[in-house]
């Protein structure tokens, strides 16, 4: 043990003498820098051979070598400072968000006292009309009647039982727009469909009415891609320069099968659902409902086709408050289509909630509209993919329709021609053997996967888009463009620009030659970016 001990003293002390060295050999080097004295005796030296030139450069390279050191030192110290300072500014602005963080909480809890005890308040039966109009005072017209009318009614005991029910029957209400739904459809009795269409004829006659009632002008395969990517999913994003119809297109639709389109307008402000289905107020106790919400929930009574617009879908973030709808609308089993409204039922709630659980109707399809500019948000992937993206790049082109008129058809019957569709038009194993063949050389050469999702809405989009009267490679090629090779814009197209023409010659061998025209123009776009 001594031995070691005595090993580990001589180790540690030349290990000490070398980092001495290290300092002392720095500060050493300092000090001979500005050895002024030894300056002087060394020019002593040598000043007996100068001229007048050689004094001038001597006195130059002086005050030149010493201007440099002096920079370099100055730079050194505001380096400094500007460290300290920039210390200083963090250690501030995280004390200033951890102020704003607790004053935050204080509003909050001292925001959920007054609530309290206003609620209290308004439960008090000696409570004036004056007094519960001044607390009142800030609410919206539509609430404050009937807030009012349940504090007349409503007694201190009843007020000890959150779910207890006011006396006032309609204040009972908390959904007074669904429980209005609720009383129109009482003796609802469903009309008479015009059910004898077929999925081209459709297509057809959905393009003449906006031609001919409306002055509204879409290629007929604009049609054909609507009602075949509502086939594969509930979400259409119509996207493109402003003025060409995109608004327009579901509008039409909604007059078209006589049941308006329910345009909600997207707000900068929208950050989650409560935006789109509305939030139940704790202070009044009933629910602020939108009229996507009364939408939704009047579909459940009716077999009509019910288009929801979200109008500037992304000026505000789509997957921040259509999230859930993109869960929801992404589940195999139609029967998990639920959303919670409230977390319990009460007495007097809209007869198709379900513990406060509403079950989205298939008979609803969600259009949104998007423009890419400075003042929207790009749309992720996560959305893209589980969208189908409809571009609308140019203005319709005037054509001669007879006069149309409005049809109602019913979803049921929508929805069977699809089913049919798959069975009569099922895409062909080629295509889906070429398919595999395209997924393999994509992965190979982009690192980019068509993924199983792609795949389920190939073999329902191509089959319906046959069946309204395109072909089946049209299909395809719509798909590819918009579906697999959007994905190429993620990637550095510097690197990959030489390996698209590679892939365009793939899908010649593939598909055949200049068939897949819109991935061909998708793909020559990217490559004129570099």
């Amino acid at each position: 043990m001594d031995a070691y001990l005595s090993w580990f003293f001589a180790f540690a002390m030349k290990m000490f003498n070398g980092i001495w060295m290290i300092i002392k050999n720095i500060f050493l080097g300092i000090v001979q820098i500005f050895d002024f004295p030894g300056y002087i005796d060394q020019l002593s030296q040598y000043k007996n051979n100068f001229g007048v030139i050689g004094w001038i450069l001597c006195i130059l390279s002086f005050i030149i070598v010493y201007a440099v050191w002096a920079i370099l030192i100055f730079m050194l110290i505001l380096l400094i400072r500007k460290y300290i300072r920039h210390r200083r500014t963090l250690v501030g602005n995280e004390d200033l968000l951890e102020e704003i963080a607790d004053l935050h909480r204080d509003v909050l809890r001292l925001t959920k006292e007054k609530e309290r005890i206003m609620a209290m308040k308004v439960g008090q039966s000696g409570l004036t009309m004056e007094q519960i109009n001044m607390m009142f005072q800030d609410q919206n017209e539509e609430e404050r009647p009937a807030v009012t009318a349940a504090a007349e009614t409503t007694t201190p005991a009843a007020t000890d039982n959150p779910n207890a029910q006011p006396a006032n029957a309609l204040a009972s209400k908390r959904f007074f727009r669904l429980s209005g739904v609720d009383d129109k459809y009482e003796y609802y009795k469903a009309p008479p469909y015009d059910n004898n269409l077929t999925l081209e004829e459709l297509c057809d006659d959905l393009r003449n009415f906006a031609c001919s009632r409306m002055r509204l002008f879409y290629e007929v395969k604009t049609i054909r891609l609507m009602f075949a990517g509502l086939a594969s999913t509930k979400l259409i994003i119509l996207q493109g320069i402003s003025g060409t119809g995109k608004t327009s297109l579901p509008y039409m639709m909604g007059k078209y099968f006589q049941n308006d389109a329910t345009i909600a307008s997207v707000q900068p402000s929208w950050r989650d659902r409560n935006e789109l289905f509305g939030f139940f107020n704790e202070f009044t106790k009933k629910f602020n409902e939108t009229e996507v919400l009364k939408r939704i929930y009047e579909a459940t009574y009716n077999d009509d086709i019910n288009i929801i617009v979200l109008d500037e879908m992304n000026i505000a973030r789509v997957e921040y408050y259509f999230a859930e709808m993109l869960s929801i609308l992404e589940m195999p089993d139609p029967s998990e289509w639920n959303i919670e409204l409230v977390p319990s039922a009460w007495d007097g709630d809209p007869i198709k909630l379900d513990e406060g659980k509403l079950r989205i109707p298939q008979n609803v399809w969600y259009i949104g509209t998007a423009n890419n500019d400075d003042s929207t948000f790009a749309i992720s992937d996560k959305v893209y993919d589980r969208a189908l993206v409809i571009n609308l790049d140019k203005k319709g082109v005037p054509f001669d329709a007879p006069l149309t008129t409005p049809k109602r058809i019913s979803y049921s019957h929508v929805e069977e021609m699809y089913n049919q569709a798959i069975i009569d038009h099922p895409v062909s194993q080629d295509t889906l053997d070429n398919v595999a063949r395209l997924d393999n050389y994509v992965i190979d050469h982009f690192r980019v996967a068509f993924g199983n999702r792609i795949i389920k809405q190939l073999n329902i989009f191509v089959p319906v888009y046959v069946a309204c009267g395109g072909t089946e490679l049209d299909g395809l090629d719509y798909l590819l463009a918009t579906k697999v090779f959007r994905k190429f814009e993620s990637l550095n197209l510097g690197l990959i620009r030489d390996e698209i023409r590679g892939l365009i010659t793939y899908m010649d061998k593939l598909f055949g030659k200049n068939v897949m025209k819109e991935c061909y123009a998708y793909l020559e776009r990217l490559q004129k970016m570099f």
